[in-house]
C-alpha cells in the first residue's frame, strides 16, 4: 500500500476517481490527506464524503511559493505521506515540494505532452487542428509539463469538437489513467532511468505493463 498526498485547487473529479479506485479495491492505497489552497474547493468535500482528512492551507497566507510548499511539506509529512498527487492543483510547486518527494510529485495533464504544455491544453489540440490529443500522467520536475512521462492514453479529436467536448472526454480517460498508473507506483513497478546522454532526458520504465494506452 502506498499513503498518497492529494493536492487539489478545483471540483476534484480526479481525486474521486482516485477514491473510487481504493474502494473498489483497484487501487492499493490510502488517501492520507486531500489538501486545497482554496477554502471553498468542492474535492475537499469529496475527501470528507469519504472519510479522508480535508486541509485548506491558504497561498495568500504567505510571502512567496517557497514558503507556501514549506507549510505544504510539513502538513504532508506529518501524515505519512509517501507520493504527491496534483490533482487539479492550480499552483506552480517549487523545489521545497519536488526535493522533499524527489520523483513522487506525480501530475495528470490533458494532452500528449511534449505536446501542448501549460493552460489550456485542449483549446491548443484544436487550434493546431490534430486528430488525436489525449492525457499523460507523469513525474514533476522544474518546468512546466516537462518531467518524465509515465503512461498516455490517446483520445481521438472529432471533427464537430469544441473545447468543452474535448475536455470532458479527456477528462474520462485521465479517471482511468491516473488510478492505474497510482498503482503501478503502489506495486513498485515504475523505475526512472537516466537520461541516455548528457543533456537529455530522464525516461520511465514501468515493469510489465506497456505505457501507451
Amino acid at each position: 500500500m502506498i499513503v498518497l498526498g492529494v493536492l487539489v485547487s478545483g471540483s476534484g473529479t480526479n481525486l474521486q476517481a482516485i477514491l473510487d479506485a481504493i474502494a473498489a479495491g483497484t487501487l492499493d492505497a490510502r488517501v492520507a490527506v486531500v489538501l486545497s489552497n482554496v477554502a471553498g474547493a468542492t474535492a475537499l468535500d469529496r475527501a470528507r464524503a469519504a472519510g479522508v482528512e480535508a486541509l485548506v492551507v491558504d497561498h495568500k497566507g504567505f510571502a512567496d511559493r517557497r514558503s507556501f510548499d514549506e507549510a505544504v511539506v510539513r502538513a504532508l509529512r506529518e501524515r505519512g505521506v509517501q507520493a504527491v498527487v496534483l490533482a487539479g492543483f492550480m499552483r506552480l510547486v517549487t523545489d521545497v515540494l519536488l526535493d522533499a518527494f524527489p520523483m513522487r510529485v506525480v501530475n495528470v495533464h490533458p494532452a500528449l505532452l511534449p505536446a501542448f504544455p501549460g493552460i489550456h491544453a485542449q483549446r491548443q489540440a484544436l487550434d493546431y487542428g490534430v486528430r488525436i490529443t489525449g492525457c499523460t500522467v507523469h513525474f514533476v520536475d522544474a518546468g512546466t509539463d516537462t518531467g518524465p512521462v509515465i503512461a498516455q492514453a490517446a483520445v481521438a479529436v472529432q471533427y464537430d469538437d469544441d473545447e468543452e467536448k474535448l475536455r470532458l472526454r479527456i477528462l474520462a480517460r485521465e479517471h482511468e489513467l491516473l488510478p492505474r498508473v497510482l498503482q503501478w507506483i503502489a506495486e513498485g513497478r515504475v523505475d526512472v532511468e537516466p537520461p541516455p546522454a548528457p543533456g537529455g532526458r530522464a525516461r520511465v520504465r514501468v515493469r510489465g505493463h506497456v505505457q501507451a494506452l
